[in-house]
């Protein structure tokens, strides 16, 4: 019996350990890769725009100055130097506590199905797993936090939140990737015309990496797909964004369409993708199609894989699917501010106590996750889970404003900036009442 197993090794999987551990508590950390922030090596090349000092979690911080380990410089880490300079060696430190190559198929509780009411509360969390050499096993747990993110389950380019017809073809032929192009793969587009698709920072980042290319190329063609026309926050906060680097990228991605580096194609939803020899043509649902693409490049961000917590009860929000407490505070339909308050253990709480999903995950569909936010997140539930009511209720952080504070805009509307509701006073934190130690 383990008395708290995290599943995933990422940036909050590992907080979450530390914080245990410094509250007493030994965790079982299963990660399915063969290393730590696997998903994060897969954008190693990316630059944050947070800095060291908010990529850090204070309990991995204190874990790890009881090391040789000599904590980074101030600056923008990429991918690559935030997990060697950081979280590899944290889970290094974390040691036998880590165990790799196990990847969680279910999370259930002992005897009991999801229907099943009688002694519930009085059974452990079972977590069926399948190891690297493929072999099954089932772990029991007191209390399981859900941090596996949702890196594997990008959304697709179709505007119905289904692959559009032909997507998958096309992925498989490789013309069609969802992942921000490195240094080598945005040169070797050089010449070439290519199609991003999104709006978050991901597909910000890759149309700065693009331009580029096409200002050392002129014959480089940039096509930036949005499915909505221009609303507030289409370039971001600029200078008004805390997060200066946040802003500056938004800037950067507005001048290269301002210089020409860059189309502009807005209000154009996708709804199929049709191979044209070794080249794809987007189609809209207007009836729009654009020239065809030797590369379309679809970031259309992220949605959560709920299914290995199927046989446990949740309270999700049906747009979103986050903790149904967390979604009022970061759905995009209601305004597009980053200004939210951090959330903790009584926000992220579910029916089946001592259960929480936190990080990237936590916020399902809506994109305004940060590091911060999971470190506070984890803070919380380890201070939950461990019976200090007070440290799980208290907020220790503020978020960084957006600078955005131009509501969500009309869907439909080819150019809006209406008002939204993202300048309200937040909700008071909800407060925990129960214990959820067990």
């Amino acid at each position: 019996m383990h008395e708290v197993v995290v599943i995933g090794a990422g940036p909050q999987g590992l907080a979450a350990a530390a914080h245990l551990l410094e509250r007493g508590v030994e965790p079982l950390v299963l990660e399915a890769g063969d290393g730590p922030a696997v998903a994060v090596s897969e954008w190693a090349h990316v630059r944050l725009f947070s800095k060291w000092s908010e990529v850090i979690d204070g309990a991995s911080k204190r874990l790890l100055e009881a090391t040789d380990w000599i904590e980074p410089a101030e600056g923008y880490p990429t991918g690559a130097q935030w997990i060697s300079e950081y979280l590899a060696p944290l889970a290094e430190t974390l040691a036998e506590r880590v165990r790799y190559g196990v990847r969680v198929t279910g999370v259930s509780k002992k005897g009991r199905d999801r229907s099943v009411d009688a002694g519930r509360s009085d059974q452990p969390f079972t977590i069926h797993v399948v190891n690297s050499d493929g072999g099954e096993e089932r772990i029991e747990a007191r209390s399981v936090i859900d941090a596996s993110g949702t890196w594997n389950t990008p959304s697709p380019a179709g505007a119905d939140g289904l692959p559009a017809l032909g997507e998958q073809a096309v992925a498989a032929a490789g013309i069609l990737s969802y992942l921000i192009p490195t240094p080598e793969d945005a040169r070797a587009l050089s010449g070439k015309h290519v199609v991003v698709v999104g709006n978050g920072a991901s597909a910000k980042t890759a149309i700065t990496q693009l331009a580029r290319i096409a200002r050392r190329d002129p014959s480089t063609q940039i096509t930036w797909v949005l499915r909505r026309g221009i609303v507030g926050n289409t370039f971001g906060g600029g200078t008004a964004d805390e997060l200066p680097e946040r802003g500056a990228l938004g800037q950067l991605a507005e001048k290269y369409v301002a210089d020409g580096l860059a189309d502009l194609v807005t209000g154009f939803r996708v709804v199929e993708v049709n191979r044209d020899g070794d080249r794809a043509i987007l189609v809209a649902e207007d009836g729009r199609s654009l020239a065809p693409a030797d590369q379309i490049i679809v970031l259309t961000g992220f949605r959560p894989d709920l299914s290995i917590l199927s046989e446990v009860r949740l309270e999700i929000d049906q747009r979103l699917q986050a903790p149904a407490r967390v979604a009022t505070e970061v759905d995009p339909n209601l305004h597009s501010c980053g200004s939210i308050r951090a959330t903790g253990a009584a926000d992220l709480a579910h029916p089946e106590e001592d259960l929480y999903i936190v990080g990237a995950k936590s916020y399902g569909r809506a994109p305004t996750f940060l590091a911060l936010t999971g470190f506070e997140q984890v803070r919380s539930v380890a201070a939950a889970l461990t019976g200090d009511l007070v440290a799980a209720q208290r907020v220790d952080l503020v978020l960084p404003d957006t600078g955005v504070c131009g509501g969500a805009g009309l869907f439909d509307a080819p150019e809006e900036t209406s008002g939204g509701s993202c300048c309200a006073t937040a909700p008071a934190p909800i407060e925990l009442v129960t214990s959820l130690n067990r």
